[in-house]
């Protein structure tokens, strides 16, 4: 039986967490309600300047969960099914979507999951029902397929990187997403990956999963470590994971020849990046932004988690109820201990 009323993590203007009383929603036409049963907390979710220009809002953008009623107008899903459900979903009908450029669609920030992914309940948007909502296998757990929207965000940051195999990748930055990163480029053939931050655990963490070396850039200068590492070379791919211009300044000191340079994160909307066109001519240095993921990504991704190539065992360092939904908030935003936090629903 589903109730009239639920809990749901709100996010305060001053970036407190509280739990908040809400009406459980009902789905319409083509749409569908879901029982979350795991959420991640997202890197953005505790980007400060990023959340207090939404806030106060039902945060979470990362549910897993069981479908428990759908509107008029659904044929692929019904109650009990276990979904994976993407915040944004595209039109597929205009001429960006056709050049598969998903997250420029006119249509791709319009939907949203109501109230929030971090709630108890929430109805997924007719076109998002259509276009990015998908089956969780029976073998893969409701944690696990928490990390498909951060997975499929790296999958498409390393297909715009170039990566074919053979490459040399640098990581700057090692929290959640920069993981991903290693795992993904490992899996993807890279000859040589260096994790670079100034966490000594998340530098611990990078070896284990897969990075050839690691660099502290507190205690090293990075681009002369990086440079000894690779006899000269740089790197032929650099991942810029922090959205500082501090960060993107040295993803293209570690370019090399021919290499991309990721900005994987958004900087503030006022930050300005120098660059010196001359350089990037003559070297051939590729600039490229990579934001969010497609309808493409996610199912790469629920596949990677599938076949157990990334599995929550490796990155999820904290699970928190709902009802610690505060204690989890402040978890995530300490760089120190968390790497990716989760939390669950009874």
């Amino acid at each position: 039986m589903i109730p009239s009323t639920m809990r749901a993590g709100l996010l305060d203007e001053d970036l407190t967490v509280r739990i908040a009383e809400l009406d459980v929603p009902t789905p319409g036409p083509g749409e569908l309600l879901v029982r979350a049963r795991a959420c991640g907390i997202c890197s953005g979710d505790i980007m400060g300047w990023y959340m207090r220009r939404k806030a106060p809002l039902v945060f979470g953008h990362e549910p897993a969960g069981e479908v428990v009623a759908a509107g008029s107008d659904v044929s692929r899903f019904r109650a009990g099914d276990r979904v994976f459900v993407h915040h944004h979903a595209p039109c597929f009908a205009c001429e960006l979507c056709a050049r598969g450029e998903f997250v420029q669609c006119a249509e791709w920030r319009t939907g949203r999951l109501v109230p929030g992914g971090m709630a108890e309940y929430f109805v997924v948007p007719a076109a998002n029902v259509r276009g990015d909502t998908l089956h969780i296998p029976d073998a893969v757990s409701f944690v696990d397929a928490s990390l498909v929207e951060p997975l499929a965000c790296t999958v498409k940051s390393l297909r715009r990187a170039g990566l074919r195999g053979g490459e040399r990748v640098a990581v700057i930055g090692l929290g959640i997403m920069g993981q991903l990163h290693v795992v993904l480029a490992r899996q993807a053939g890279a000859r040589q990956i260096i994790g670079l931050d100034r966490v000594p655990f998340r530098l611990e963490r990078a070896r284990a999963l897969g990075a050839d070396a690691v660099v502290h850039v507190d205690e090293q200068d990075p681009a002369d470590a990086v440079r000894a590492l690779t006899e000269g070379a740089l790197a032929d791919a650099v991942i810029v994971g922090p959205g500082s211009v501090e960060a993107m300044e040295l993803g293209l000191a570690l370019a090399g020849r021919g290499a991309s340079v990721v900005l994987f994160t958004a900087s503030r909307p006022e930050d300005r990046l120098s660059v010196q066109p001359y350089d990037l001519y003559f070297r051939e240095i590729r600039l490229v932004p990579s934001y969010s993921c497609g309808p493409n990504d996610t199912r790469d991704a629920l596949d990677l988690i599938t076949r157990g190539v990334v599995t929550a065992a490796q990155v999820v360092t904290h699970q928190f109820p709902l009802a610690h939904i505060a204690e989890a908030y402040r978890t995530a935003a300490d760089a120190s201990v968390a790497l990716k936090t989760v939390v669950t629903f009874p």
